[in-house]
């Protein structure tokens, strides 16, 4: 797994060449990834508008700001994403404005259909669902620890509704869009940082 990571790490991308990369695509009818559809395409026109939109929003409060900052050793947030991914458009914001609060986390973005490899090791369920959270110790080059797709509550609504219904249709995508507004960041924020002290605390697995 190590071996995956180091190549990810190679090929991984900041915060903003990500996004720039995405918007590139789109102004050649693209999206990112190796499928390519009018649906996959949309996405990632509305997940565009949803990033200059949280990138403007989001707020770290102060105690997860403070928690951040007192971390001792020095770590990569390693995203596995896509640009057509909803749940990514809305985590990875966070994650960014997350990152700016401390020296010692350098958020780096990799995508899924670029690196099988490295998601194979991180699959949910069986499937490989996104965005997946890799905090890996910058100087071991460990991976202590892994989070995603989505917060628990938003893991939640889909379960209740995918049990009492039997899909997940556009109605349960809007209802998750309008859990993440209402929710602001914050259940992302504070999963994160819960686990970002546990590690802090203990050495890597």
């Amino acid at each position: 797994m190590k071996n995956s990571v180091g190549k990810a790490l190679f090929n991984s991308y900041t915060y903003s060449e990500f996004k720039k990369i995405v918007s590139d695509l789109l102004a050649e009818g693209k999206s990112s990834g190796k499928e390519q559809s009018e649906d996959l395409l949309q996405y990632s026109v509305l997940n565009e508008i949803r990033l200059r939109r949280l990138d403007k929003t989001i707020v770290v409060p102060e105690e997860i700001s403070g928690q951040l900052k007192e971390l001792e050793n020095e770590y990569i947030w390693l995203v596995i994403a896509e640009g057509w991914c909803g749940d990514a458009a809305q985590i990875l914001p966070i994650l960014n404005k997350m990152a700016s609060e401390s020296r010692k986390i350098d958020l780096r973005i990799v995508f899924r259909d670029l690196n099988n490899e490295l998601m194979n090791h991180f699959l949910t369920a069986g499937a490989r669902a996104i965005p997946k959270l890799l905090i890996i110790d910058k100087e071991s080059g460990e991976v202590c620890n892994h989070w995603g797709p989505r917060p628990q509550g938003a893991s939640d609504l889909i379960k209740n509704y995918k049990e009492k219904f039997g899909v997940v249709d556009t109605e349960a995508k809007t209802q998750l869009q309008l859990w993440y507004l209402h929710d602001k960041g914050l259940s992302v924020q504070s999963e994160i940082t819960e686990m970002m002290c546990s590690i802090n605390e203990f050495a890597c697995l």
